[in-house]
């Protein structure tokens, strides 16, 4: 559950971090995929390709700390 308080009565600074916890936490990417119907077949290659994606950003991290 994902709480955020409001502090002297700043709404808008509540919802802006409200909306980066959401974001962080992936709820909102999900609910955006659950408003439509996705296909099997386009579901099976969104998922490779956020693999190959996270697979190269995690090589790009030990390529910088490694050095080479």
């Amino acid at each position: 559950m994902v709480t955020v308080v409001v502090k002297n009565g700043n709404v808008e600074r509540a919802m802006r971090t409200l909306k980066k916890k959401l974001q962080k936490e992936g709820i909102l990417k999900d609910i955006k995929s659950r408003q439509y119907f996705e296909k099997p077949s386009a579901k099976r290659a969104r998922k490779k390709a956020e693999g190959i994606k996270r697979y190269q950003r995690n090589m790009r991290k030990k390529i910088e700390r490694i050095g080479y």
